[in-house]
């Protein structure tokens, strides 16, 4: 049997592996109310057993977020969590604890709590000056670029009568609508999903190129002022100023000074919390007094004037009827779990996620189990837990297949990779008709149809692959079943005109897999033409901004199948734009004709795709190694010292900016 300090030891490697989960990877594999009840079991058993008391221990410390790309920044008033708790009992708990220690009269204020990113801005003078995150609760991640992107925070202040220097907190997020974008985007890329919009916002906030933050819209509802000169005594009255200054506040938040207030506040927002924008997960309560504030003052880790009140996520047990096997135009394999339809948040759920075959294996799943599945803040619905209690006998263990469930060819699993998927990249109709119906798409060549339209198509043998449908005819597509001769029309029209697509849609369209939208655009501008990106290795397409290894792999494998080689081609013939059309800004030349150029550092004027782009349209070439073949180093700022010292002992001539913009001017 387990002793009591290897228990310790056991949940503190465990907590330590979930707020890495939470905080670094953006990949929570427990829900919040899990993760609260372990930890405060390791509070408990520290507590009556200081004999195996650890300052490292995961109940002495906040958890963090913070990452090695960003500048950490001290905070000057400790970001602090709030203690949790997940009962009506202990907000009493709270309110008379409150009371008696003040022995005075008290206002509560209740507060949605909003799950996203916290945040600290810094106002001087009515200007915002820097954004830090909650990082480790002492210091955080400057990430004010970022943050400047976000409409609903204010760059100058309204009015006149802020303080001269304040510091303002809040929660950044990403609004429901935003989400399900998003995670639609990644669905066609075949990428993971986010699992709810509070981890699709971090991950957001962590990106370093804040034009793509600006691009996922993010909101935010900003919550506490701090400062030496705030313009009451009062939080309630200091959120309504701050509104006043052009701060986003919520217009949910009350002031109560009864526990029957507090509760009313918390049972309306447990069902109206559904019909909101954003997440939420639980309500904030908070002495409204800041000098009874001070006076409660603090623990080790929490404010004794403060507590959340955390929602409970809507779960329900039905039963597992089958499992079912999807497979992607990647090939990736999902397993799905078919369920005894059952009513969860409002919708009927009949299908929820497995994931993968981890995942099943970890859940330990036989056909016919009891088992909970849960959506809290979760869009897709997902398979949490078995009722093993329940398990009838003799049931069937549930096994991942071995082929698949279209072709039936076997499948494959790349070392480090959590999916299965099928090789049979040409012949597995899914796959085929999944890269079909992705090229078609809006966002790619924008011809009109979708799967129905694939489906049609490929039943009836006029199509295999994204080069046939320009080879379709009005008279077969308007003869075929529930075909009108307009829609027939749409479609070939739609088709002629997808020529003047641009190159980096066409890139996307293409469908290689991890390219999506953001990563076309750039590859289109570091390699402007198809021919340049056919020939590109791994070390070339990783010099490309947010490509690394995996998308670089991804990319050159594409090039290797002769399939999409002969597809490439026909395309060619049929006028579809391979080259990007350069800036009509910036005329191209044969200055740089015969010259190689390896790009190194970071850059003032241009970006380093902006710098390659030049390159390549003044007749040069671009390189991701230095070699005796290299004629030129074009180096920024914070370049590799290993590429400087080559460069140097090769004889390499090296150039800055304002150089390299000469010899092409």
């Amino acid at each position: 049997m387990e002793s009591i300090g290897q228990h310790i030891e056991s949940l503190r490697e465990e907590l330590n592996l979930h707020n890495y989960n939470y905080y670094v990877l953006s990949t929570p594999t427990i829900s919040d109310f899990e993760f609260d009840q372990k930890m405060k079991e390791l509070t408990r058993l520290e507590e009556a057993h200081p004999e195996f008391a650890d300052p490292n221990s995961p109940s002495q410390r906040v958890g963090s977020d913070l990452t090695k790309n960003f500048v950490q920044i001290p905070h000057k008033y400790p970001m602090l969590s709030l203690g949790n708790t997940y009962s009506e009992e202990e907000v009493k708990e709270f309110f008379d604890r409150v009371k008696k220690d003040l022995n005075d009269t008290f206002e509560i204020v209740c507060e949605l709590k909003y799950d996203g990113a916290s945040i600290s801005l810094t106002y001087i003078n009515g200007r915002l000056v820097q954004a830090v995150t909650r990082g480790d609760g002492v210091k955080g991640d400057d990430i004010t670029a970022n943050v400047k992107t976000i409409r609903s925070i204010p760059l100058v202040l309204r009015g006149t009568d802020y303080p001269s220097e304040f510091e303002i907190r809040g929660e950044i997020l990403m609004p429901w609508k935003v989400f399900d974008e998003l995670n639609k985007e990644r669905a066609e890329q075949e990428e993971p999903l986010f699992a709810n919009p509070r981890n699709a916002t971090s991950g957001t906030l962590k990106l370093q190129d804040p034009k793509v933050v600006a691009s996922r819209k993010l909101d935010a509802y900003l919550y506490y002022m701090l400062g030496e000169n705030l313009p009451t005594g009062g939080h309630f009255e200091n959120l309504q100023k701050a509104k006043e200054w052009g701060f986003k506040i919520s217009n949910t938040t009350r002031k109560c000074t009864t526990i029957e207030e507090v509760f009313d506040f918390i049972k309306y927002w447990d069902v109206e919390r559904k019909n909101l924008p954003v997440i939420t997960d639980g309500i904030v309560l908070k002495v409204n007094s800041l000098l009874q504030q001070k006076n409660l003052g603090y623990t080790s880790k929490f404010p004794r004037w403060a507590i959340a009140y955390k929602f409970q996520a809507e779960q329900e047990l039905t039963e597992l009827l089958s499992v079912s096997y999807q497979v992607g135009r990647t090939g990736t394999v999902t397993p799905v779990a078919n369920l005894q339809p059952v009513k969860l948040s409002g919708t009927t759920v009949k299908r929820a996620s497995l994931y993968n075959a981890d995942s099943i294996e970890a859940l330990d799943l036989h056909i016919g189990d009891m088992v909970y599945v849960e959506k809290g803040g979760e869009i897709i619905p997902k398979v949490t837990k078995v009722e093993t209690s329940l398990r009838k006998p003799g049931s069937l263990k549930v096994e991942f297949i071995h082929e698949c469930p279209e072709c039936h060819t076997q499948l494959v699993r790349d070392q480090g990779e959590a999916a299965f998927y099928c090789p049979n990249y040409m012949g597995c109709p899914p796959q085929i008709k999944g890269r079909i119906e992705h090229y078609i798409t809006r966002k790619a060549m924008d011809i009109s149809g979708g799967s129905e339209t694939v489906e049609h198509l490929f039943n009836a043998g006029l199509i295999r692959n994204v080069a046939d449908l320009y080879t379709l005819k009005w008279e077969d597509v308007a003869v075929l079943e529930r075909w009108a001769e307009k829609s027939a029309k749409n479609l070939i029209d739609s088709i002629a005109d997808s020529n003047k697509v641009p190159y980096s849609r066409v890139l996307f369209g293409l469908g290689i897999r991890y390219v999506g939208e953001t990563v076309a655009k750039k590859i289109a501008v570091a390699f402007p033409s198809i021919d340049l990106l056919e020939q590109a290795t791994v070390e070339d397409l990783v010099q490309v901004d947010e490509i690394g290894e995996r998308i670089a792999q991804s990319v050159v494998d594409f090039f290797r199948k002769e399939e999409n080689i002969e597809i490439i081609n026909k395309l060619k013939l049929f006028g579809i734009q391979f080259e990007q059309k350069q800036n009509t800004s910036v005329s191209g030349s044969d200055k740089l004709k015969g010259l190689t150029i390896v790009i190194s550092g970071t850059f003032e004027k241009y970006s380093r795709d902006e710098y390659k782009g030049l390159i390549e349209s003044n007749g040069g070439k671009n390189s991701g190694s230095i070699s005796a073949k290299t004629n030129y180093l074009l180096a920024g700022a914070n370049m590799g010292p290993a590429k400087l010292e080559k460069a140097q002992k090769l004889g390499v001539a090296i150039l800055n900016e304002d150089e390299f913009l000469k010899m092409i001017e």
